[in-house]
C-alpha cells in the first residue's frame, strides 16, 4: 500500500485500492476525508482554521489552510477524478481545545462548526466524526476499502 502524507494546511487526492492517505498533528485543527467506494477516489484536508476573512492574503497563497476555502477544493477535485456527490462518505477528526485550556479562542471548536456548516448549507452529511478533547489526532484513509482510522496519542486506534 502506497501513503500519501498531508501536511498541516493541505490537502491530497488518490484514486485506487493501493493508496491511503495520512495526516497528522490534529489537534485545533481538522482533518476532513472524503470517499467515493465504486470509483475508490479520496481525498483528504487538514486545516487550521475556519475562514479565510482572518487572512485573506494567506488564504491567497494557500487556500487549504482555511476551512472556507479548502473544503469546497476538496470536493471539486475528488469530482474531477471521478467521484459522485452521492455517494460520498465524509468524516472528521480533530477540533481539540490543545493549547487553550481557558477555552479563550476555540478554534478547535470554531473549526469544527465551520465545516458542519458548510456541509449543512450544502446538503452534504457527516456519516462520523472523532472530534474535541485535549490531545491531537492522526486521521487515515485507506482507499481500498474506505475505512478511515484515528490514532490517539496513547496509541488506541479507533475507526470511525
Amino acid at each position: 500500500m502506497q501513503s500519501i502524507l498531508v501536511d498541516i494546511a493541505d490537502m491530497k487526492i488518490a484514486v485506487g485500492e493501493d493508496f491511503e492517505l495520512t495526516t497528522y498533528a490534529l489537534g485545533s485543527c481538522i482533518g476532513v476525508s472524503v470517499y467515493d467506494p465504486v470509483s475508490q477516489v479520496g481525498g483528504m484536508l487538514h486545516y487550521m482554521l475556519p475562514e479565510a476573512s482572518i487572512n485573506p492574503e494567506k488564504a491567497r497563497a494557500n487556500p487549504y489552510m482555511f476551512a472556507d476555502t479548502g473544503i469546497p477544493l476538496l470536493f471539486r477535485e475528488v469530482y474531477k477524478h471521478g467521484a459522485a456527490r452521492n455517494r460520498l462518505i465524509i468524516k472528521l477528526a480533530g477540533g481539540a481545545n490543545v493549547m487553550d485550556q481557558s477555552n479563550h479562542f476555540n478554534i478547535g471548536k470554531r473549526n469544527y462548526l465551520a465545516a458542519r456548516k458548510l456541509f449543512y448549507r450544502n446538503n452534504l452529511l457527516i456519516a462520523s466524526e472523532l472530534v474535541g478533547g485535549i490531545s491531537g489526532k492522526t486521521m487515515r484513509l485507506r482507499l481500498k476499502d474506505g475505512r478511515v482510522e484515528i490514532k490517539l496519542p496513547a496509541g488506541e486506534v479507533r475507526t470511525i
